[in-house]
C-alpha cells in the first residue's frame, strides 16, 4: 500500500479551520501489531501509518492543536456480537472480520495504542464499541468542552470507523477533515478509495497533512 493515494478526493484549498481538535481512531495494537492485533492490517500497512502518524501528530500539537484518541474496548464478547453482523462473520473462512469476537477485550493487549501515537496532554476515550466513535462514549462532551468546530479525523479502518465518525460529526455539523494520509484499511486500497470519495463527495474535506498543517 502506498502512503497516499492522491486523487479527486484530496484538496489543498482548505477552508479556514475554526477550533481545529485531531481525533485519532483506533491506532491501537489490536490493528497495527502484528504480534497480538486479531483485526490486522497488513504488516507494511501498518507500520507505514504508524510512522506517518508518529510524525504528523507532533507538528498538530506544535501547531496548538489538541489531539484526541478514542480506542475500542469490550468487557466482553456479548457486548461484540450484539452486532448482528459481525455475530454473522465471527469464525466465517475468509472474512476479514473472522476474529472480531476477540477483538479488544479488555485485559487484551490490543487495547494499547502504538508507540510514538500518544503524546502528553492527548486525551483518551477508550469506550468505543461500535464504528461510529460518538455512539456509547462521551467523544461530543469532550469536543463540546474543548470548544472544538473543527474535527480532523485520522485512524483504521477507512472504509469503517472513519467513514462512519466523519459522517456522524458531520451531521453534527463540525466541519470535518479526513487525512488521506493518515488512515488506511485492513480490507485493502478500494475499500480505502471508496470511503474517501464517499467522504469528499459528501461529508469531509479529504486532504494530505501537510497540506492541513499549513492551513491552520
Amino acid at each position: 500500500m502506498t502512503p497516499t493515494r492522491p486523487g479527486r478526493t484530496d484538496v489543498t484549498d482548505l477552508p479556514a479551520l475554526d477550533a481545529p481538535v485531531v481525533v485519532t481512531i483506533d491506532l491501537h495494537r489490536g490493528h497495527l501489531d502484528p504480534e497480538v492485533a486479531t483485526l490486522p492490517l497488513p504488516a507494511d500497512a501498518a507500520a507505514a501509518l504508524v510512522a506517518r502518524m508518529a510524525a504528523a501528530l507532533p507538528a498538530f500539537r506544535a501547531a496548538g492543536v489538541p489531539v484526541v484518541h478514542v480506542v475500542t474496548a469490550y468487557r466482553d464478547r456479548g457486548e461484540i456480537l450484539g452486532n448482528p453482523y459481525w455475530a454473522a462473520q465471527t469464525g466465517r473462512p475468509g472474512s476479514t472480520r473472522t476474529a472480531i469476537a476477540e477483538h479488544n477485550l479488555i485485559g487484551m493487549p490490543g487495547l494499547e495504542l502504538m508507540p510514538g501515537i500518544r503524546g502528553g496532554g492527548d486525551v483518551v476515550v477508550d469506550t468505543k464499541k461500535r464504528y461510529d466513535c460518538f455512539v456509547g462514549t462521551d467523544l461530543g462532551f469532550v469536543l463540546g468542552a474543548m470548544g472544538r468546530r473543527t474535527v480532523i479525523v485520522a485512524g483504521v479502518n477507512t472504509n469503517s470507523c472513519v467513514l462512519a465518525t466523519a459522517i456522524a460529526a458531520s451531521v453534527r455539523d463540525f466541519t470535518v477533515v479526513v487525512l488521506s494520509d493518515g488512515v488506511d484499511s485492513m480490507m485493502g486500497p478500494a475499500a480505502h478509495d471508496a470511503a474517501l470519495g464517499i467522504l469528499a463527495a459528501s461529508f469531509a474535506f479529504v486532504a494530505p497533512s501537510a497540506a492541513v498543517l499549513a492551513a491552520l
